[in-house]
């Protein structure tokens, strides 16, 4: 694995991330995410690995699947789940050295679910090249859409701003001048970061959680372990007035990728969700050099704010043939609507004779 600071490295599969989520207790008993890691034998390769009660922080969803299993009297749950908890952010999943590696690790996870009578395994938000091993072992192949910033090579952000057509690079700017009309923005990483910093993001991050989905998947101790063992890999956005934390967001530092994770704000401020996870984040990844910025899940919103729409994967084993066959013939038609869609989507970037 790429370590940080190198190309590749993908700060959510780093053993301090998983770490951090096990020992703070946001997954583990009582969550309905069970870690059951999965390791080759001789250090050939391992997968994050979950026994799963529930289809809750997943972000690609198998709601439908569950129902129809229950109504054909099958058993959905406890399901496998080789993910990151609580993280839509594409990287590796198949944690193996070559690729005879990674199909051996996919047929560990089709055996265990065979030795634990589990309906299936699935596999979220893995590369491309991953995707199609899994589709060689049987796996059903699932794509959708999130929003990227991909970077050609601009020198700051007035170069990004250059390549738009004018209406589009006239309201970017228009958006950063309200957004920072009352407020001052500071971006903090490594030492910089001190606790009442994290105590400002986190209450930010409930605050957002209590509007969206009603509980926090993620507890204080979280925050306070990657704090202690992960600050130089994070990127934390804030807004002032005066000396008051009033919004911030939260990204993690990838060897070529910016990751945005959370935000949350405790005012109104018109355009500053934009300000603070879209142009900060785009500002601050092109100063780090990364060739591409994720601002998170879903938001056709960010077309006009420079962030293409981009494919991302998953990967399902079902071990009822009924069920198999059935989310198979489902996807096949998902996938050729979800191609028409990027396909439109992407007449609407806001670039010099794309707009």
């Amino acid at each position: 694995m790429p370590e940080p600071g190198e190309k590749g490295y993908y700060p959510f599969t780093d053993t301090r991330f998983l770490a951090a989520l096990e020992e703070s207790g946001s997954v583990g008993p009582g969550t309905g995410w069970q870690a059951a890691h999965l390791a080759l034998e001789g250090g050939g390769g391992f997968v994050p690995l979950y026994l799963k009660g529930h289809s809750q922080g997943e972000y690609v969803f198998d709601h439908g699947w569950a129902e129809a299993a229950h109504r054909a009297g099958l058993s959905y749950y406890p399901k496998l789940q080789c993910a990151v908890p609580f993280t839509p952010a594409t990287g590796p999943r198949l944690l193996g050295r070559t690729k005879a590696d990674k199909a051996a690790l996919a047929r560990a996870m089709k055996q265990f679910c065979a030795d634990h009578d589990l309906s299936g395994v699935h596999v979220t938000f893995l590369q491309k090249e991953d995707a199609e091993i899994l589709r060689a072992q049987g796996f059903l192949l699932r794509t959708d859409i999130q929003y990227h910033f991909h970077n050609p090579g601009y020198a700051d952000f007035d170069d990004f701003l250059a390549a738009l057509a004018g209406k589009k690079r006239k309201n970017i700017r228009a958006e950063r001048r309200k957004a920072q009309a009352s407020v001052t923005i500071r971006r903090l990483s490594g030492d910089d970061l001190k606790r009442e910093h994290w105590d400002a993001m986190y209450g930010f991050y409930l605050d957002t959680g209590a509007r969206k989905w009603g509980r926090p998947y993620l507890n204080r101790a979280f925050f306070e372990h990657i704090h202690e063992n992960m600050r130089d890999q994070v990127l934390l956005v804030l807004a002032y007035q005066d000396d008051t934390p009033v919004a911030g967001a939260l990204n993690f530092i990838g060897g070529d990728v910016l990751y945005g994770r959370y935000w949350g704000a405790k005012v109104h401020i018109p355009c500053l969700h934009f300000e603070l996870c879209y142009y900060q984040a785009i500002e601050a990844g092109l100063r780090l050099g990364v060739s591409r910025v994720e601002a998170g899940a879903q938001g056709p919103h960010k077309l006009a704010r420079g962030y293409a729409p981009t494919t991302t994967y998953s990967a399902h084993y079902l071990t009822h043939p009924g069920l198999h066959n059935a989310v198979a013939d489902f996807l096949a038609r998902e996938r050729r609507l979800v191609k028409h869609e990027q396909t439109v989507l992407s007449t609407h970037l806001p670039f010099r004779g794309e707009d």
